[in-house]
């Protein structure tokens, strides 16, 4: 644009000068920093504040060049807006100023001498390189900078895979590739995690599940590991400093304030390659923790529009880390709107995972509604209405919803009983044959209203053991995260087959990748979604610490050495990943009935036991079979093979009788855990048919899926 054409537009001229700034009154939305015409707009909500004042910095300065105070014209009911001329927009950082009221009690936090970051930030400063120390002194840590979105996106469009067929992958952006042997050009950063994209391919996901990637210090943890006396990281990064911005420190070119272009880059990438993003969003409380804690820019704006309080002013904690966002008043709404509308726009992204999502149908003073306004345009939004929406339902305050989250036809959920059904049942406890079997068929009894699609299904996740953890530790062994062993959950359902810890015994050792291999077996051939956690399929290891949320080293770290230490382990998930991807009727969203539906002469799903067509419900059962017929597969809209998974948690083997199949049909074995490699894992496709038709002998905690196709002939 033209100087010329510049000035024929009306809202370029400016109409006054503060400090010094041609400026003129702003537009109150979009909220944020905005270039427009011959500057940038500025705008920022407070309700109760009684001035605001705009400072501005030079990139990097110590203290600001400009602080500019709005005019009462330059205020819309509670915000202010002003459009300030000439402004270097690269060079340039922002805060804000609100004067106001200081009394807690009744929840006016106001601090005129604290500099502000905007809440609409896209793009934060100072924490630009991961772990370097900053400047404690700093008057402004965390910078609010304007952002040109100016991204070539090419020809990237949503993916819009169906939930049913989604393969979840979940993986920390810096952890994934920080470990010395990743082999990357830039470790720990979006642009090693893109140099992956092959392995993830290879592997077979379709779908990664980002730990949190909006801005957060990872320097905010005060503890040391008490054995190195090491600083502890807030790793994680659950502890959100702005909402609308990529965390720098995850960015190769972060210090040159890159970190935008960096992960679109990632994210168009990986759409290439087939794989849609989903992230993991914290919107149930901030890194400003309780009256304790930081001001850093909600507290300062409008603590009482922002958090939920208590009648004394005091900050409600169903987050276990300080304060409680006030998730459904009608400004935070419409923040959290905002804000995914941004990540779905800009960044392309696929969909979220909402952490400690129960909080998010809490009233203002806590108690749960029954039709809390937030969900309800969550699922209803007109831009965010084909992203993938998956809530974590519970909180730690004790509310529970698992089954029973407010979805409104939309929502999916971390099915947390599936993950304990699961763990149990392969440890050995009695009873627990009939509980699995409801879950392997997509938990109708939690989700009977809803498609099966909407249990995300998982053994393991980033909070708790590993898979190999899980088969190598009785007990926790959280030392390291300074805390006296106290953090972290007790209730793991964990079994370290016999010796505490790495061992030397090669039975223990055969006996512990047999288990895992019957996990990922039943999580993979279960209805629902599932997810898998990074580094499971090689048997990455924690050292029983079920809390890394501190560990930013070789304990959270994926090991590239594993890839080929454990390539059998590796072969076992990529080959069941693509026997899912190869068998509709086990991504079928309706749940079975057990009955047939479209005249195939089987039941949509038959539960088997030793005797086929006599499933053992008792007690003391630790031996399940299920078929699922083929014709069945998507409603009986695809064609399909059966499918028979043969579990037993036994310590004992057992002869199974096998169901019949129709005539011209033999059951082929694709993987049997109880069976050295190679001979236990088929190519998907080339499966071989069975000696033994009607039989088939399963070994002690072992796992067995057949095929049921038509026989070879020639």
């Amino acid at each position: 644009m033209t100087v010329q054409e510049t000035r024929e537009r009306v809202d370029a001229f400016p109409t006054r000068r503060i400090g010094g700034y041609r400026v003129r009154a702003g537009r109150p939305f979009p909220y944020g920093a905005h270039p427009v015409p011959g500057g940038v707009n500025f705008s920022v909500y407070s309700d109760r504040a009684t001035a605001m004042r705009l400072v501005l910095f030079e990139k990097g300065a110590p203290r600001p060049v400009a602080e500019l105070e709005f005019p009462p014209e330059f205020r819309i009911g509670s915000v202010y807006a002003m459009t300030v001329f000439d402004l270097d927009a690269e060079n340039l950082e922002y805060g804000f100023r609100a004067d106001g009221p200081f009394d807690p009690r009744t929840g006016d936090r106001f601090d005129a001498g604290k500099v502000l970051s905007d809440p609409y930030a896209r793009l934060v400063s100072g924490r630009d390189v991961w772990g370097r120390e900053p400047d404690w002194d700093d008057v402004y840590p965390y910078r609010a900078n304007v952002l040109e979105d100016d991204f070539d996106w090419g020809d990237d469009t949503p993916l819009g895979i169906p939930t049913e067929d989604l393969v979840i992958y979940e993986t920390h952006v810096r952890g994934f590739t920080r470990h010395p042997s990743s082999g990357v050009s830039a470790p720990g950063t979006y642009a090693g995690l893109r140099e992956k994209i092959p392995y993830l391919k290879d592997l077979g996901v379709n779908c990664v599940e980002l730990l949190p990637v909006f801005e957060f210090d990872e320097l905010d943890n005060p503890r040391t590991d008490p054995a190195t006396g090491e600083r502890l990281h807030n790793y994680w990064g659950y502890n959100t400093v702005s909402f609308f911005a990529p965390k720098a420190g995850y960015a190769a070119t972060g210090r040159f304030g890159m970190q935008a272009d960096e992960f679109k880059t990632l994210v168009r990438e990986l759409h290439r390659a087939g794989i849609e993003v989903v992230l993991d969003v914290v919107f149930n409380h901030t890194a400003e923790g309780n009256e304790d804690g930081p001001t850093i820019s909600f507290r300062g704006l409008d603590n009482a529009t922002y958090y939920m309080l208590t009648p004394q002013g005091e900050y409600y904690n169903f987050s276990g880390t300080g304060n409680t966002v006030n998730c459904n008043h009608p400004v935070v709404r419409d923040f959290v709107l905002s804000c995914l509308r941004y990540w779905v726009s800009e960044y392309h992204i696929d969909g979220f995972r909402f952490d400690l999502a129960a909080i998010l149908d809490r009233a203002p003073d806590g108690t749960p509604l029954p039709n809390p306004p937030l969900l309800e345009q969550l699922a209803h939004d007109p831009i965010l209405r084909h992203t993938k929406l998956i809530a974590e339902a519970w909180d730690a305050a004790g509310l529970y919803q698992v089954g029973a989250f407010p979805n409104y036809g939309r929502w999916s959920e971390w099915n947390g009983k599936y993950r304990d059904s699961v763990r149990r049942f392969i440890k050995g406890e009695p009873g627990l044959v009939g509980e699995l079997a409801t879950r392997m068929a997509g938990s109708p009894d939690l989700y009977g209203g809803r498609t099966a699609s909407a249990s995300v299904n998982f053994v393991t996740a980033h909070d708790g053991f590993t898979l190999n953890d899980l088969v190598s530790y009785n007990d926790k062994h959280n030392e390291a995260n300074g805390e006296d062993n106290r953090d972290g959950g007790n209730d793991n359902h964990s079994w370290n087959c016999g010796e505490e810890g790495p061992s030397a015994s090669a039975h223990v050792r055969d006996l512990r990748t047999r288990q895992m291999k019957n996990m990922l077996g039943i999580l993979l051939t279960s209805q629902g979604v599932p997810m898998i956690l990074a580094g499971d399929e090689v048997g990455r290891t924690q050292l029983g610490n079920n809390n890394g949320y501190c560990q930013d080293n070789e304990l959270s770290w994926f090991d590239w050495g594993l890839v080929e230490a454990n390539a059998e382990l590796l072969e076992f998930t990529q080959r069941l990943i693509a026997f899912r991807h190869a068998h509709p009727v086990l991504r079928t969203v309706d749940h079975p009935v057990g009955s047939d539906r479209v005249g195939s002469g089987f039941p949509d799903i038959s539960w088997h036991g030793v005797g086929a067509w006599r499933p053992d419900w008792s007690a003391h059962s630790r031996v399940v079979g299920l078929m699922r017929c083929g014709r069945h597969a998507k409603g009986g809209a695809v064609a399909d093979d059966h499918v028979y998974i043969g579990i037993n948690a036994h310590w004992e083997s057992h002869d199974l009788e096998l169901p019949g199949l129709p005539e011209g049909q033999a059951w082929h074995l694709f993987a049997d855990t109880s069976l050295a490699a190679p001979h236990g894992l088929a190519e998907v496709g080339a499966e071989s048919e069975l000696h033994h038709p009607g039989r088939y002998h399963l070994g002690p905690h072992a796992l067995v899926i057949l095929v049921g196709r038509d026989r070879r002939t020639g």
